[in-house]
């Protein structure tokens, strides 16, 4: 997929609709200056706002996918396909979002208990200052885990641990 030939092609499309990017990210719920980076090549919407764009532009998605215009309309079968995948992502996305969130949550309640271990001064005592140590590093590895989950790193480990174990994109 040449993304500088989509970007071009949502602009064109935009241009026609008369609506400057300002119109088209607020319609979208999104800011300006993603329709920007959109229409740069930058990045690419995500499925369900192509949904949506296929739908404001009524053209075929295959069409904005491709950065140019196809002769025949996609089928309707093929429409509720694409919207269950789209379905599905917003769903995954979700669910990492509220994994996250706990993860997160267990990280500020270990530094939590770490600062408060070490403000009353018992982090030299025992059993405290292994549970303070223990704090700390939740909070440490919760640090760990979302800078890994937030960036495109975790995609790459992912298929490294598939690598390790012999698999072929299969769950684990």
């Amino acid at each position: 997929m040449n993304l500088m030939k989509v970007g071009k092609f949502l602009q064109e499309l935009r241009k026609k609709k008369g609506m400057t990017q300002e119109q088209l990210a607020e319609k979208m719920g999104v800011a300006r200056r993603t329709v920007s980076r959109w229409e740069t090549g930058s990045n690419m919407p995500d499925l369900d706002i192509l949904i949506e764009l296929s739908d404001l532009y009524a053209v075929d998605l295959r069409e904005i996918l491709s950065g140019e215009r196809k002769s025949e309309p996609m089928n309707q079968e093929m429409k509720e396909t694409v919207l269950q995948v789209a379905e599905y992502n917003n769903e995954d996305k979700a669910r990492l979002l509220r994994r996250m969130h706990w993860l997160f949550i267990a990280g500020l309640v270990g530094f939590a208990v770490f600062l408060v271990i070490t403000a009353f001064g018992m982090d030299s005592v025992m059993p405290y200052e292994g549970i303070a140590s223990f704090g700390l590093g939740i909070a440490f590895g919760m640090i760990v885990l979302g800078v890994i989950f937030t960036s495109r790193s975790e995609a790459r480990i992912r298929q490294f641990k598939l690598k390790l174990l012999g698999k072929k994109g299969e769950d684990i």
